[in-house]
């Protein structure tokens, strides 16, 4: 299914494509800006900023809580039911330690509030959450794709893979703008989109 978009585009490739190209943009605007440092650190709302930032030119619902259940595969998001409780939980879960960010990161992997584009937006929040508390950020060229994806899969159940993975790739570059660029790629490239370079946007 092709989703509702602002343009007005209709092929599947080419919305992928021009969805890529335009919040690769927008994430490369939200740091050279500094408006990044405008996001609030660990809660819904600071997420939400992210999203609506990166896909706000493309969707409606950029920045909204999903009015949709979701799955991906044979795994079931929260239902819709529970998906605004399950935010409030979030938002006053501890983020002072590594472990404590991590968990609270699974548990919105697992919310996944927006219709889309859950992932790349989680991440950002992730690393503000990281530098904010404890002054590093992950470097996400040192996260191999496979190794993140299946840790994530399993972190529903244990997360020790995942905060042993991520660990790994700890960095003091929290405001190295090269390394941010970078992660935006692998971030994207998680998710199949590598047509462009966030550099050279």
């Amino acid at each position: 299914m092709i989703l509702p978009n602002k343009l007005g585009i209709t092929d599947q490739v080419e919305l992928a494509k021009t969805e890529e190209k335009i919040s690769k943009q927008k994430a490369k605007q939200l740091f050279d800006s500094g408006e990044i440092d405008n996001a609030e650190v660990g809660s819904f709302a600071g997420l939400a900023f992210v999203h609506a930032r990166l896909f706000g030119d493309l969707y409606d619902f950029a920045g909204k809580m999903r009015e949709v259940n979701i799955a991906k595969g044979d795994f079931r998001f929260a239902p819709l039911m529970y998906l605004e409780a399950s935010l409030r939980h979030i938002d006053a879960m501890p983020q002072s330690s590594f472990d404590e960010i991590i968990e609270k990161y699974v548990e919105m992997n697992v919310a996944h509030p927006f219709r889309e584009g859950n992932g790349r937006a989680t991440r950002i929040w992730l690393d503000l959450m990281l530098k904010k508390a404890i002054k590093k950020v992950v470097d996400w060229n040192q996260v191999d794709k496979a190794e993140y994806l299946s840790a994530m899969q399993r972190s529903v159940v244990k997360d020790i893979e995942l905060k042993s993975l991520l660990k790994q790739a700890l960095t003091d570059r929290i405001n190295d703008r090269v390394l941010f660029m970078k992660g935006i790629d692998v971030s994207y490239f998680y998710e199949g989109y590598y047509e462009f370079r966030t550099e050279d946007l």
